[in-house]
């Protein structure tokens, strides 16, 4: 039977559905990535029903009250990733990299492209959001495509059927195009689905550049990113940054490689770059 809180074998399952519903032709395939059998897929479809089923807008309002209140840890950033490696995956085929080794990779390969150490360090921290599994949060609740709450699901949505037994979706104060918000409002002002992504920028809106924030903040929305489906919702302002969005996407699905960066050789880099931008020590 399928834990109700950890059906995917493995976090990473979320972001291997990614590749094969957002292929890129430069890039190896799905199939090369990985080899399931059917009933481990299924874990995906199980894992969609439980995120539209309980990512209601109060369930949001919940999370938020919790864990914005940043009462949980209090670590240095370095120990924050240090922390996520007692998040153990066993069960990725890809790689025997540590979550560490995963950050690294990704803004190593930012790096390698020239951009800012702002979009680099962007890259280093993306995934410290997932410390909400190591707090005892459900993966539904960690992970997954990122959606507004309050207002209508689109159909753009990965399974849009799932939201049938949303309570929201009979809700009459939710379940209109605008619900609780009004027309092109501007994202600022709308509530997302809970997960790694909102928990990271809340932890990160003082300190980085407005650019890095929408990077943290929006790029498990695929319903817009990649389906332009809340431009009803969506600012000027919104649209722009969202080619910073766009550009991230990228690094943060096709970065993995077998080659394991030597951490040793990177870390005074890293922890220049995180003392240029951030406190010593963040509360979770």
């Amino acid at each position: 039977m399928i834990s109700e809180t950890a059906p995917l074998a493995s976090l990473d399952q979320w972001e291997d559905d990614l590749l094969s519903r957002y292929p890129e032709p430069e890039h190896k395939s799905k199939e090369d990535y990985r080899n399931y059998d059917t009933p481990e897929r299924d874990t995906v479809r199980e894992f969609y029903r439980l995120n539209h089923t309980y990512q209601t807008y109060d369930f949001v309002r919940e999370k938020e009250s919790d864990f914005l209140k940043f009462d949980k840890k209090e670590l240095p950033v370095w120990g924050v990733a240090e922390f996520l490696n007692t998040l153990v995956d066993d069960s990725d085929p890809d790689t025997d990299l540590d979550q560490l080794q995963h950050l690294l990779q990704t803004s190593e390969a930012i790096r390698a492209d020239g951009h800012p150490d702002w979009f680099v360090l962007t890259g280093f921290l993306h995934d410290m959001g997932k410390v909400l599994c190591l707090f005892g949060e459900a993966q539904w609740a960690v992970v997954g495509d990122t959606f507004p709450v309050g207002c209508k699901h689109s159909d753009k949505i990965v399974y849009p059927e799932f939201f049938a037994n949303n309570p929201d979706s009979y809700d009459e104060r939710y379940n209109t195009k605008y619900g609780v918000y009004e027309p092109n409002c501007g994202l600022r002002n709308i509530h997302m689905s809970w997960g790694h992504d909102e928990y990271l920028y809340q932890i990160m809106k003082n300190y980085m550049p407005e650019p890095a924030l929408y990077m943290m903040r929006y790029h498990s929305f695929y319903s817009q990113h990649r389906e332009e489906a809340y431009n009803h919702l969506m600012d000027e302002h919104d649209h722009e940054m969202f080619k910073w969005v766009r550009k991230f996407n990228p690094y943060d699905l096709y970065s993995k490689s077998p080659k394991p960066p030597v951490v040793s050789e990177l870390k005074p880099y890293y922890e220049d770059l995180i003392a240029k931008y951030l406190p010593s020590t963040l509360k979770l």
